[in-house]
């Protein structure tokens, strides 16, 4: 996903974000870019500030997040 091992995400979740804090609405808003910029070489984080906070944290963007980057890699 982002280079972080399970543990350091667990860690995240428990810890919650230490930067900009995003919501799952405004996640799903910015996902396709965030992934495209990714995609791009981009620096998505920097983009999106708070976006990689909330992937570690909240499962459910985590699941929408690997299966546009799956379906991406697939096209």
């Amino acid at each position: 996903m982002n280079g972080r091992s399970p543990e350091g995400r667990l860690l995240g979740r428990l810890l919650g974000p230490t930067g900009p804090e995003i919501t799952c609405e405004r996640c799903f808003e910015e996902l396709d870019h965030y992934v495209e910029l990714e995609f791009a070489g981009a620096d998505a984080d920097a983009a999106v500030p708070g976006m990689r906070d909330h992937l570690d944290g909240c499962s459910a963007c985590a699941e929408d997040y690997e299966s546009l980057r799956a379906w991406l890699s697939t096209s």
